[in-house]
Protein backbone atom coordinates (compact mmCIF):
# COMPACT_ATOMS: atom_id res chain seq x y z
CA UNK A 1 0.00 0.00 0.00
CA UNK A 2 1.47 3.42 -0.95
CA UNK A 3 1.71 6.62 1.46
CA UNK A 4 -1.20 8.77 0.68
CA UNK A 5 -0.04 12.16 -0.09
CA UNK A 6 -3.15 13.70 1.39
CA UNK A 7 -4.59 13.22 5.01
CA UNK A 8 -8.15 13.74 6.32
CA UNK A 9 -10.34 12.75 8.64
CA UNK A 10 -7.87 11.46 10.74
CA UNK A 11 -4.38 10.31 11.34
CA UNK A 12 -2.19 7.61 13.69
CA UNK A 13 1.11 8.90 14.58
CA UNK A 14 3.30 6.29 16.05
CA UNK A 15 7.01 7.09 17.28
CA UNK A 16 9.05 3.82 17.19
CA UNK A 17 12.59 2.12 17.62
CA UNK A 18 14.12 2.95 14.41
CA UNK A 19 16.37 -0.29 12.61
CA UNK A 20 18.59 -0.19 9.82
CA UNK A 21 15.73 -0.46 7.01
CA UNK A 22 14.87 3.17 8.80
CA UNK A 23 18.35 4.60 7.54
CA UNK A 24 17.60 6.19 4.13
CA UNK A 25 14.82 8.16 5.74
CA UNK A 26 17.52 9.30 8.96
CA UNK A 27 19.94 10.47 6.43
CA UNK A 28 17.21 12.95 4.52
CA UNK A 29 15.37 13.80 7.72
CA UNK A 30 19.29 14.67 9.40
CA UNK A 31 19.90 17.08 5.58
CA UNK A 32 16.78 19.11 6.09
CA UNK A 33 17.32 19.81 9.59
CA UNK A 34 20.50 20.52 8.36
CA UNK A 35 19.14 23.24 5.69
CA UNK A 36 16.79 24.74 8.02
CA UNK A 37 19.40 25.51 10.80
CA UNK A 38 21.50 26.42 8.13
CA UNK A 39 24.42 24.46 8.73
CA UNK A 40 24.46 21.84 5.68
CA UNK A 41 28.00 23.36 5.62
CA UNK A 42 28.78 20.61 8.67
CA UNK A 43 26.55 17.63 6.85
CA UNK A 44 28.85 15.07 6.03
CA UNK A 45 26.62 11.66 7.32
CA UNK A 46 26.22 9.46 4.87
CA UNK A 47 24.38 6.20 4.99
CA UNK A 48 27.39 3.85 5.54
CA UNK A 49 28.38 5.71 8.68
CA UNK A 50 24.87 6.02 10.38
CA UNK A 51 23.97 2.03 9.74
CA UNK A 52 27.36 0.99 11.53
CA UNK A 53 27.35 3.98 14.21
CA UNK A 54 23.49 3.71 14.85
CA UNK A 55 22.66 -0.21 14.49
CA UNK A 56 26.02 -2.01 15.24
CA UNK A 57 25.80 -6.02 16.08
CA UNK A 58 24.61 -7.38 18.73
CA UNK A 59 22.62 -3.73 19.39
CA UNK A 60 22.42 -2.50 22.73
CA UNK A 61 19.04 -2.25 24.23
CA UNK A 62 17.34 0.70 23.31
CA UNK A 63 18.40 3.93 25.65
CA UNK A 64 21.64 2.40 27.01
CA UNK A 65 23.65 3.70 24.00
CA UNK A 66 22.42 6.22 20.57
CA UNK A 67 18.71 5.05 19.96
CA UNK A 68 17.03 6.24 16.99
CA UNK A 69 13.42 6.55 17.07
CA UNK A 70 11.29 7.25 14.23
CA UNK A 71 7.91 8.99 13.56
CA UNK A 72 5.57 7.26 11.09
CA UNK A 73 1.98 8.57 10.36
CA UNK A 74 -0.59 6.04 9.31
CA UNK A 75 -4.12 7.13 7.47
CA UNK A 76 -5.54 4.02 9.55
CA UNK A 77 -5.38 3.17 13.01
CA UNK A 78 -2.06 0.64 13.43
CA UNK A 79 -1.40 -1.88 16.27
CA UNK A 80 1.42 -0.70 19.17
CA UNK A 81 4.35 -3.25 18.53
CA UNK A 82 7.33 -3.57 21.47
CA UNK A 83 8.93 -0.90 19.33
CA UNK A 84 6.65 1.41 20.18
CA UNK A 85 7.47 4.05 22.29
CA UNK A 86 4.74 6.90 21.95
CA UNK A 87 1.27 7.24 19.97
CA UNK A 88 -1.21 9.58 19.58
CA UNK A 89 -4.33 9.94 17.03
CA UNK A 90 -4.94 12.99 14.81
CA UNK A 91 -7.96 14.93 14.41
CA UNK A 92 -7.49 16.58 11.19
CA UNK A 93 -11.19 16.81 10.86
CA UNK A 94 -11.63 20.74 11.27
CA UNK A 95 -8.57 21.75 8.76
CA UNK A 96 -8.12 21.58 4.96
CA UNK A 97 -6.86 17.71 4.08
CA UNK A 98 -2.97 17.75 5.25
CA UNK A 99 -1.15 17.69 2.19
CA UNK A 100 2.45 15.77 2.22
CA UNK A 101 3.87 16.64 -0.96
CA UNK A 102 7.49 14.45 0.04
CA UNK A 103 5.08 11.47 1.16
CA UNK A 104 6.30 9.48 -2.12
CA UNK A 105 10.02 10.13 -0.82
CA UNK A 106 9.45 8.80 2.87
CA UNK A 107 7.20 5.64 2.75
CA UNK A 108 7.92 3.79 5.87
CA UNK A 109 9.23 0.44 5.97
CA UNK A 110 6.83 -0.83 8.16
CA UNK A 111 4.48 -0.31 5.23
CA UNK A 112 0.76 -0.18 5.76
CA UNK A 113 0.54 3.22 4.04
CA UNK A 114 2.69 4.65 6.42
CA UNK A 115 4.62 8.00 5.93
CA UNK A 116 7.69 9.07 7.83
CA UNK A 117 7.61 11.96 9.32
CA UNK A 118 10.18 12.83 11.78
CA UNK A 119 12.89 11.17 14.05
CA UNK A 120 14.74 11.52 17.61
CA UNK A 121 18.26 10.18 18.31
CA UNK A 122 19.43 9.88 21.64
CA UNK A 123 21.72 9.16 24.49
CA UNK A 124 22.82 8.19 27.99
CA UNK A 125 25.15 11.11 29.73
CA UNK A 126 25.86 10.97 33.13
CA UNK A 127 25.57 13.93 36.02
CA UNK A 128 27.98 13.78 38.80
CA UNK A 129 25.78 16.02 40.84
CA UNK A 130 22.81 13.56 40.98
CA UNK A 131 25.00 10.55 40.68
CA UNK A 132 22.60 9.31 37.82
CA UNK A 133 22.45 8.83 34.67
CA UNK A 134 20.37 10.58 32.26
CA UNK A 135 19.19 11.53 28.56
CA UNK A 136 21.20 13.56 26.16
CA UNK A 137 18.46 14.27 22.90
CA UNK A 138 21.23 14.86 20.04
CA UNK A 139 18.01 15.57 17.48
CA UNK A 140 14.64 15.65 16.96
CA UNK A 141 13.12 17.12 13.89
CA UNK A 142 9.81 16.58 12.24
CA UNK A 143 9.06 17.72 8.72
CA UNK A 144 7.23 21.08 7.28
CA UNK A 145 3.74 19.36 6.34
CA UNK A 146 3.50 17.74 10.31
CA UNK A 147 4.57 20.67 12.80
CA UNK A 148 2.29 22.59 14.88
CA UNK A 149 0.16 19.69 15.28
CA UNK A 150 1.59 18.26 18.66
CA UNK A 151 3.89 15.54 17.13
CA UNK A 152 7.18 17.27 18.86
CA UNK A 153 5.65 18.04 22.15
CA UNK A 154 4.42 13.80 21.86
CA UNK A 155 7.77 12.73 20.57
CA UNK A 156 9.91 14.88 23.27
CA UNK A 157 6.97 13.65 26.23
CA UNK A 158 7.61 10.01 25.07
CA UNK A 159 11.53 10.05 25.50
CA UNK A 160 11.36 11.93 28.95
CA UNK A 161 8.76 9.55 30.13
CA UNK A 162 11.42 6.64 29.04
CA UNK A 163 13.67 8.72 30.46
CA UNK A 164 11.79 8.89 33.76
CA UNK A 165 10.44 5.33 34.03
CA UNK A 166 14.21 3.98 33.90
CA UNK A 167 15.23 5.88 36.26
CA UNK A 168 17.14 8.83 34.89
CA UNK A 169 17.93 11.90 36.42
CA UNK A 170 17.47 14.27 33.95
CA UNK A 171 16.90 15.10 30.19
CA UNK A 172 18.72 17.58 28.23
CA UNK A 173 19.36 19.11 24.67
CA UNK A 174 20.61 22.12 22.35
CA UNK A 175 18.46 25.09 21.15
CA UNK A 176 19.76 27.67 18.66
CA UNK A 177 19.94 31.04 20.35
CA UNK A 178 17.35 32.55 16.83
CA UNK A 179 14.84 29.54 17.07
CA UNK A 180 12.40 31.79 19.61
CA UNK A 181 9.50 29.63 18.58
CA UNK A 182 11.21 26.34 19.80
CA UNK A 183 12.45 27.94 22.96
CA UNK A 184 8.90 28.71 23.90
CA UNK A 185 8.25 25.89 23.02
CA UNK A 186 10.49 23.70 25.19
CA UNK A 187 10.24 26.19 28.15
CA UNK A 188 6.55 25.90 27.56
CA UNK A 189 7.17 21.51 28.80
CA UNK A 190 8.83 23.01 31.61
CA UNK A 191 12.14 22.61 30.61
CA UNK A 192 14.71 25.26 31.52
CA UNK A 193 17.08 27.27 29.18
CA UNK A 194 20.63 27.71 30.61
CA UNK A 195 21.61 30.82 29.23
CA UNK A 196 24.82 31.23 30.88
CA UNK A 197 26.38 27.85 29.45
CA UNK A 198 28.09 27.71 25.98
CA UNK A 199 28.58 24.23 23.82
CA UNK A 200 32.72 23.69 23.49
CA UNK A 201 33.35 21.46 20.75
CA UNK A 202 36.72 20.21 19.55
CA UNK A 203 36.21 18.11 15.79
CA UNK A 204 38.07 17.69 12.83
CA UNK A 205 41.77 18.38 12.73
CA UNK A 206 41.29 20.78 16.65
CA UNK A 207 40.60 17.11 17.22
CA UNK A 208 43.00 15.06 15.39
CA UNK A 209 45.89 16.95 16.60
CA UNK A 210 45.43 15.39 20.01
CA UNK A 211 46.18 12.00 18.54
CA UNK A 212 48.56 10.05 20.21
CA UNK A 213 48.64 12.70 23.40
CA UNK A 214 47.48 10.62 26.05
CA UNK A 215 50.77 9.22 27.16
CA UNK A 216 52.68 11.72 26.83
CA UNK A 217 54.42 13.89 29.70
CA UNK A 218 54.20 17.59 29.39
CA UNK A 219 51.74 19.24 31.72
CA UNK A 220 49.04 20.82 30.96
CA UNK A 221 47.37 23.87 32.86
CA UNK A 222 43.69 22.62 34.00
CA UNK A 223 40.95 25.20 33.01
CA UNK A 224 39.08 23.98 36.42
CA UNK A 225 35.67 24.20 34.85
CA UNK A 226 33.51 21.49 34.66
CA UNK A 227 30.19 19.49 32.98
CA UNK A 228 28.42 18.64 36.08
Amino acid sequence: MAAPTTFSGEAWAELRLADARDVPHIHSLIHQMAEFELLTDLFAATHELLASTLFPTPQPAPFTSFTALILDLSPSPASASADTVGSRRLDLSASSPLADPEAAAFPSPRGGGRVTAGFVICFPNYSTFLAKPGLYVEDIFVRAPWRRRGLGRMMLSAVAGRAAEIGMGRVEWCVLDWNQNAIDFYEGMGAEVFKQWRICRLTGAALDKYKGTGTGSQEEEDAGGKAQ
